[in-house]
């Protein structure tokens, strides 16, 4: 099992998500964390391999969680955002310029 490490801005965020999808989306990142790959995630296109999303509709609106499991030994969350795009189930590329960033940051800390 690996140890599941959060990127600050990204767990202020997850915390401002409802309960219910918090535990939901929990329970995706402990069963990443043993190897495996939930339901609800999927690969992240154009990000490389081994970034993945965990997309939750609940309601009304959208959740997601961008983790990333080929980051040194750890299973690391990138980013959690409610997705309020009008262009349908793409990710908005604000968000795919943030995640980019971060995963650049997470790299060279790692170095």
């Amino acid at each position: 099992m690996r140890e599941i490490a959060w990127v600050r801005a990204a767990l202020k965020d997850f915390e401002a998500f409802p309960k219910a999808v918090q535990e939901r989306m929990k329970d995706a990142l402990a069963i990443a964390s043993m190897g495996q790959k939930a339901d609800i995630a999927k690969p992240m296109k154009g990000l490389g391999a081994g970034v993945l999303e965990i997309a939750l509709p609940y309601r009304t609106d959208a959740y997601r969680v961008v983790y990333a499991v080929q980051l040194g030994d750890k299973l690391w969350v990138i980013h959690a955002f409610q997705k309020k795009s009008t262009k349908g189930i793409a990710t908005p590329q604000k968000e795919v310029d943030l995640i980019r960033y971060r995963l650049k940051r997470i790299e060279e800390m790692l170095r």
